[in-house]
């Protein structure tokens, strides 16, 4: 089997298909919410410091590892784990790095989909007509205590939209990936500059629909409330924010790292596809959704839709009305808004399907067009019933097993991989071989020890979390108040196994359909586990064989 030979063609497509890869969804939806939730301005100091002692080091870790394991001839997780550890033991744990991939694409694509959606029906001036949320019960098919939701429409645009990413990922590295990456990435940052630039000129002196200065929406955003930061659920979210926004613990960079030369810089390429991140989701991202909702909604209405630190109601259910009030504008700027979620949607979506078709190029030596066809094949299973039933349960099982839980054990095995079996003194040298930029002494310390304490403390905290929250625990420790008997949080690894987020419905006037409906969710949820665990078994067994084959062919 012939290693691959694909390269990327510039320094500057791979730079924005990393940044691609790391803007996503959230930068425009979850941060804005997550910061108006968590502090505001004062979000930002966990904000960076989780960047500085978690971000940034992993990002490094991640590109290091890639390239090594590329010169060893591996592109996916699997292998670049195993040429950095000599116990069999890691390509098992870097079936992570495929099955979290597969999982989240399974649903991210159908997200993605809606982008699509919504866009086409901006440019038409749907939404002058049509409610969002009759447009989007429409497009999915999703009715309450119903566990089938089917949308023919909304099948066809999602399968049309597996098919654009599978075609595109065909078409390789340099002719595929970075050639989107290129157009995609320069359009989302005007789409959103335009949009906050004209947001920014809403007054209610001038239009007489808005109820205050989108100025007040940035303040909420904004302004320091420094009492948050003694509370551990901050700290937390900021961490979480930082996995979801730099895509780290997925095995993505590393794929796209692997096709990087021996001594090509990793250091200075890392850190500016990382601050192109943080300037899609700090200053565009807190730029556009909450302050033009708030000119048109006022600041109440805008802090119950983000509550639960989601911008996701408020960007698909309210804002293509909001536009209405921009005249002639509206429907291009319903397009602008809806099209660069769909850049920042598909340029993450290619990254997630890029490091199982590497893995059966380099692995099992097949071409990268039917490499492209059986992720199609892979995926289609595990996104039917995400499309075909309540997103209560397939979408949200996915979603926090892949797209959360999974994302800290990755990244706290490399961490450990990388400085402890590996070597930090390796390491380090890696990372530096062929810099230009030169990084800081205190990071070999920071990613030695600082970095798997803080990312252990995060899964223990995520895993054992108390429905009273950690900070009623901590206070009660030092005297202030009594903490109430132990309860499992909704969002805890042990709250969701024991299905405390869906508890069945009790009382005397309980809604029967309700209960009927909780009840077969959280069976639902409970065969979507056992799919989850079917499939990682799988990526083992497929791992084993490609293994057993390198050692008869004495590529081991």
């Amino acid at each position: 089997m012939s290693k691959s030979k694909e390269q990327w063609a510039s320094r500057l497509g791979l730079v924005l298909a990393m940044a691609g890869n790391a803007v996503g969804l959230g930068n425009f939806l979850r941060f804005p919410a997550q910061a108006a939730k968590n502090g505001g301005g004062a979000f930002l100091i966990p904000y960076l410091v989780a960047l500085v002692v978690m971000g940034l080091p992993l990002i490094w870790v991640e590109w290091a590892m890639g390239r090594y394991g590329g010169q060893k001839g591996h592109h996916s997780a699997p292998g670049c784990f195993q040429s950095h550890g000599r116990s069999g033991f890691w390509k098992y744990f870097g079936i992570f790095g495929l099955w979290t991939n597969l999982v989240i694409a399974a649903y991210y694509l159908y997200i993605e989909s809606w982008t699509m959606t919504y866009a086409g029906y901006s440019i038409i001036g749907g939404f002058k007509q049509t409610k969002p949320e009759e447009f989007f019960a429409w497009m999915t098919g999703e009715v309450p205590n119903q566990m089938l939701a089917f949308s023919g429409f909304g099948m066809l645009i999602f399968g049309v939209c597996i098919a654009i990413n599978i075609f595109i990922l065909s078409r390789g590295l340099a002719k595929g990936i970075e050639l989107v990456s290129k157009i995609g990435m320069p359009l989302l940052i005007v789409f959103a500059g335009l949009l906050a630039v004209r947001g920014f000129f809403i007054s209610p002196q001038n239009d007489p629909v808005a109820i205050e200065s989108p100025m007040v929406g940035f303040n909420f955003v904004w302004e320091p409330k420094f009492e948050k930061l003694t509370d551990p659920a901050v700290w937390l979210a900021a961490a979480g924010q930082i996995f979801f926004t730099l895509s780290i613990g997925m095995g993505t960079v590393h794929c796209y790292a692997s096709y990087l030369r021996e001594k090509d810089d990793i250091t200075l390429n890392g850190a500016t596809a990382a601050w192109t991140n943080e300037l899609c989701e700090i200053v565009l991202g807190g730029s556009i959704l909450i302050p033009i909702a708030v000119a048109y909604m006022g600041l109440d209405k805008v802090q119950a839709a983000t509550a639960g630190g989601s911008g996701f109601g408020l960007g698909f259910m309210i804002f293509p009305t909001l536009f209405n009030n921009w005249g002639w504008l509206a429907p291009i700027a319903g397009f602008m808004w809806f099209g660069l979620l769909f850049f920042a949607a598909i340029t993450s979506s290619l990254a997630m399907g890029q490091p199982v078709m590497a893995f059966l190029q380099s692995e099992y030596g097949i071409s990268r067009e039917r490499s492209a066809v059986l992720f199609g094949a892979m995926l289609l299973p595990l996104a039917l019933p995400v499309a075909l039933l309540h997103s209560a349960s397939f979408f949200d099982e996915f979603d926090f097993w892949a797209g959360t839980f999974a994302l800290v054990v990755f990244a706290m095995g490399e961490a450990i991989l990388f400085a402890w079996v590996f070597g930090m003194k390796r390491g380090w040298e890696e990372i530096n071989k062929g810099a230009e930029l030169k990084v800081p002494g205190i990071f070999y310390y920071i990613i030695k020890y600082v970095t798997p304490a803080f990312l252990l403390v995060i899964l223990l905290a995520a895993t054992f979390k108390p429905a009273a929250g950690w900070d009623t625990y901590i206070k009660s420790a030092f005297g202030s108040g009594t903490a109430p008997a132990w309860e499992w949080a909704g969002d805890s690894l042990v709250g969701r196994l024991l299905h405390k987020d869906i508890p069945i419905p009790t009382g005397e006037n309980v809604d029967l359909a309700k209960v009927e409906f909780t009840k077969k969710l959280q069976l639902t949820r409970d065969i979507c586990r056992l799919v989850m665990v079917a499939l990682f078994v799988a990526f083992g067994f497929v791992i084993k064989n490609a293994w057993d084959n390198r050692k008869r062919e004495g590529r081991a």
